[in-house]
């Protein structure tokens, strides 16, 4: 589905196309700033690093074991006037410069794609697909080919169960170190999941019926909103909900280019902390 495997010399230009492939640009948000975003596109590629984020401490990971490429999820930068030391943005992008590194961000296209952030998100919360696949959560637009772009996804669990077990299950399938919750009184049976930031779905998700709202973040007014409608909201972190990603990318790009060294960020995870 996704080509052939590649061996031999593999470059930047190679890596994006296939990465293309998985989750095409078409499918990211009109105001997203996805692609190839730093380097130089015929530099040879002998290690990849993935994290969801290009932080200093990810660069100078990627510079240390010797990367020439990095993937993420969160874009480096929306609009950039200017490339200096005077701000964080400007210091990054000089540093992976300096060391030879380029960057490719895969950000709404990776989260609407198939078997991308949101079909991760649906798995870890239990929802059961349908003919291989997970139902989408709503019409965000239709691409010329017919397909439906939907950055969340809706379905079921395989039985209802209480919201405090849910909780305990989810916590476990998400790694985070905490969990913000309304519980509406409700059993969880349907479900809908949008990674990271992901309020202004709000609408949507009563559309579709679900009880449960899984999610990396809302807002308070989406809890009041929650409490009207009386719908549970699971707020599982905004690196939680989207990292479950980076492993299944790494596999696939692993699977396509044997002779790449492919790695997963070890320095970069979750940072908010529950007292």
């Amino acid at each position: 589905m996704f080509g052939g495997l590649i061996v031999g010399k593999t470059t930047v230009r190679e890596v994006y196309s296939f990465l293309k492939s998985l989750a095409p640009l078409e499918m990211a948000m009109e105001t997203d700033n996805v692609g190839f975003l730093v380097g130089t596109s015929d530099t040879p590629v002998n290690k990849i690093l993935l994290a969801l984020d290009i932080t200093t401490n990810v660069a100078q990971e990627a510079l240390d074991i010797g990367a020439e490429l990095i993937v993420s999820h969160h874009p480096l930068y929306y609009s950039i006037g200017k490339i200096t030391d005077e701000d964080v943005t400007g210091k990054i992008i000089i540093q992976m410069l300096s060391g030879g590194l380029s960057a490719i961000c895969m950000h709404t296209n990776l989260d609407a794609a198939q078997g991308g952030v949101n079909d991760a998100l649906a798995t870890a919360a239990g929802l059961v697909p349908r003919d291989g696949r997970f139902e989408p959560f709503c019409d965000e637009k239709r691409l010329p080919s017919g397909e439906i772009v939907s950055l969340g996804r809706v379905g079921t669990l395989d039985k209802a169960c209480k919201m405090e077990d849910y909780l305990i299950r989810l916590k476990k399938e998400l790694k985070t170190n905490g969990i913000r919750y309304y519980d509406a009184g409700r059993d969880v049976y349907k479900v809908a999941v949008v990674g990271g930031s992901s309020g202004s779905e709000w609408e949507n998700v009563v559309k579709s019926g679900a009880d449960t709202f899984v999610v990396g973040e809302v807002k308070y007014k989406h809890y009041l909103l929650a409490q009207e409608h009386g719908i549970n909201i699971i707020e599982g972190d905004h690196f939680c909900t989207e990292n479950l990603v980076m492993p299944i990318v790494a596999q696939k790009l692993r699977d396509n280019f044997s002779n790449l060294e492919i790695m997963v960020s070890k320095v970069h995870n979750q940072i908010i902390k529950f007292f």
